[in-house]
């Protein structure tokens, strides 16, 4: 009897495990939502930070910080991570800040380098005119109107109409969840956990 209930147990846990994959991308979006109200406003200053886990402070940031602060609820310091594989392929990531060796303050705040470092992870979605092809927990990035690249995370909450998932992200006010999937040219899709482990 005893023998027949742990097999049950251990049949469920089998069964279970996406459900871990699923609730990482719960935490994740948890981790970025939590962030509304928080982080105010918007500074783009350089700023030396302590490594591993460092960050300016939570009140302030740029919408990279939204990308690491969420991944680091899930366990990945995209600091720590930024810094191992541009020590070892730098010529891999963009050239645009006339840097000749990795900077552990800033690489990672950059979103060209995280567009880089999820490609290199096998990260990398099409990028579609689908709404649905966004899921919860996905980044996306895109290049505004003059040219700058901008960072978000697709939540679980829709537009009011529906149609779109909103994104959490933070363009110059402050941490927020809006209807802007569309709003410029996308130029990233990345989704870090499998498509099966999505709510």
């Amino acid at each position: 009897m005893i023998v027949r209930v742990l097999g049950a147990l251990l049949g469920l846990l089998a069964l279970a495990q996406p459900v871990s994959a699923a609730g990482d991308v719960d935490r994740l979006l948890a981790a970025a939502l939590g962030q509304i109200g928080v982080t105010t406003s918007y500074d783009p200053g350089y700023a030396r930070l302590s490594y591993p886990g460092g960050d300016v402070p939570i009140d302030r940031g740029v919408c990279s910080d939204v990308i690491i602060r969420a991944m680091r609820a899930v366990d990945v310091d995209l600091q720590v991570e930024l810094q191992r594989d541009m020590r070892d392929h730098f010529a891999a990531y963009p050239s645009l800040w006339g840097l000749k060796r990795p900077d552990s303050n800033i690489d990672h705040r950059r979103v060209p380098n995280l567009e880089t470092w999820f490609a290199r992870k096998g990260k990398t979605l099409p990028v579609t005119n689908a709404a649905a092809d966004y899921l919860p927990g996905d980044f996306v990035s895109w290049r505004l109107d003059d040219g700058l690249p901008h960072i978000g995370i697709v939540a679980a909450q829709r537009s009011a109409d529906q149609l779109r998932p909103l994104i959490i992200h933070n363009i110059g006010a402050g941490v927020r969840a809006e209807d802007l999937l569309f709003a410029w040219p996308i130029s990233g899709h990345y989704r870090w956990f499998s498509a099966a482990a999505a709510p």
